[in-house]
């Protein structure tokens, strides 16, 4: 996948996990397993927790490190709707965007070293956001998770 095609998969994401998040409703859930809501917010608090802070890393610091990292849910966010997650993913995955498209060409060849991963440009970075989107679409269905509709 290009580059452009990476970042137009991240940018619509948000779309693709609220039809199948809302779809996902009507299922009966499997006891143990997050559901739609839950999955939302722990995508809200991945985004915060770990993308916003290595690609800041990656732009700040000279090869900066980093560690496994699986945050849960987003705390602040415990009485909203399915709605209100989604509207909140939507925006800070919007907001994730936006520090991309601030990256030059040089900002995009930086690159960190992950303890699982090894030496990631930012490319590398997007490609395992892609793979976590997608897991976590295809917990809430047996579809191909980057099917553009439902």
């Amino acid at each position: 996948m290009s580059r452009a095609e990476l970042v137009e998969t991240f940018k619509t994401f948000p779309d693709r996990f609220a039809r199948h998040a809302r779809a996902a409703t009507t299922r009966a859930s499997v006891a143990g397993e997050w559901g739609p809501s839950e999955i939302g917010r722990h995508l809200i608090a991945v985004e915060r927790e770990v993308w916003w802070t290595r690609f800041a890393s990656i732009l700040e610091e000279d090869e900066p490190h980093w560690h496994w990292m699986e945050p849960g849910l987003e705390p602040s966010l415990d009485r909203a709707t399915l709605d209100e997650v989604l509207a909140r993913h939507a925006e800070v995955r919007a907001h994730s965007v936006a520090i991309l498209g601030s990256f030059d060409e040089a900002a995009w060849a930086h690159t960190g070293t992950h303890d699982t991963y090894g030496v990631l440009d930012v490319v590398g970075l997007l490609r395992i956001v892609t793979d976590h989107d997608a897991e976590h679409l295809a917990s809430l269905t047996e579809r191909d998770p980057w099917a553009s509709s439902i």
